[in-house]
């Protein structure tokens, strides 16, 4: 962990999720708080991750901080058009 500050965290967990952390950890040679650690790094990397952009994203709409749909769709219809006139120009 970069952080070399710690927290104390208690929780409970169903018995056969501790377990498959035990033989997790027993394979790796590694103890059960460093198997739940990679665990969590991995939940907070993936869809942690989209919680809290989505979050962002929610927070960015109530500031009014957002592109009307219909300017979005207006570029990208230019953008296309655009590319597709400079195709046909190449082609024929």
């Amino acid at each position: 962990m970069l952080n070399s500050e710690k927290s104390q965290v208690s929780l409970r967990l169903p018995t056969s999720l501790v377990s498959e952390f035990d033989r997790i950890a027993a394979i790796l040679e590694r103890d059960r708080t460093w198997v739940m650690q990679k665990a969590l790094s991995q939940y907070l990397a993936t869809e942690g991750a989209e919680i809290l952009a989505d979050a962002q994203g929610l927070d960015e709409l109530d500031r009014g901080d957002s592109v009307d749909l219909e300017d979005v769709l207006e570029k990208a219809r230019a953008i296309v058009n655009a590319a597709e006139y400079r195709r046909r120009t190449r082609v024929g």
